[in-house]
């Protein structure tokens, strides 16, 4: 007699539907592209209805926000894990760094939340998302070192948003094959004044 699996409860079976959904829209926004990748394609390879679609996402966009977030939370966790486990501030710091290349190098993530993000969702949008991921780690990083040089408040939001996108433009440069090793020294010239 073959042992049936256990039934799963309405909620566990509507967070495994997105899950597959949001996979699926993953692997195809970065292979084919977020315009070229059409529901009809989305719904094949999550194995689901269209109306399972509709019932956990407004659009492709709004499904597109949750790959977009799902990604930059992936890197916000890669940082906290390898950033929390330093003794002074300047390491947390270069740590950090460290562990935002190493999540950027997953493939895709920098077209999603680099390139295509920004050009689908909007600068505005995407800086929301960031402010509540890993922008968020940078700025809590900055908060302490900035006080731990006596250094004024005010220069907090300008160092956030500047370093935020040397770490972008690096990623990016790191992606289309440049020396991640290379990069990492340059940061940590920019980060000595934390030391």
């Amino acid at each position: 007699m073959q042992e049936k699996s256990p039934r799963r409860s309405n909620p566990e079976r509507s967070k495994e539907t997105r899950a597959a959904l949001i996979k699926a829209a993953r692997k195809l926004f970065i292979n084919i592209g977020y315009a070229e990748t059409g529901t009809p394609q989305i719904v094949d390879a999550a194995q689901v209805t269209r109306g399972a679609l509709y019932h956990h996402f407004i659009d492709k966009r709004d499904l597109f926000r949750a790959v977009v977030i799902s990604e930059a939370q992936a890197v916000a966790d890669k940082i906290d894990l390898e950033a929390g486990i330093t003794l002074n501030q300047f390491d947390a710091l270069m740590a950090g760094c460290e562990a935002y290349f190493a999540a950027m190098a997953v493939a895709g993530r920098t077209r999603l939340l680099l390139i295509d993000g920004p050009s689908v969702l909007g600068n505005e949008e995407m800086e929301r998302i960031n402010t509540q991921t890993a922008g968020q780690k940078l700025h809590q990083g900055l908060t302490f070192a900035l006080e731990t040089r006596n250094l004024p408040n005010s220069l907090l939001e300008p160092l956030t948003q500047m370093l935020s996108a040397c770490f972008d433009k690096a990623a990016l440069a790191i992606a289309h094959g440049k020396s991640t090793r290379d990069y990492q020294a340059a940061i940590r010239i920019l980060l000595e004044q934390f030391r």
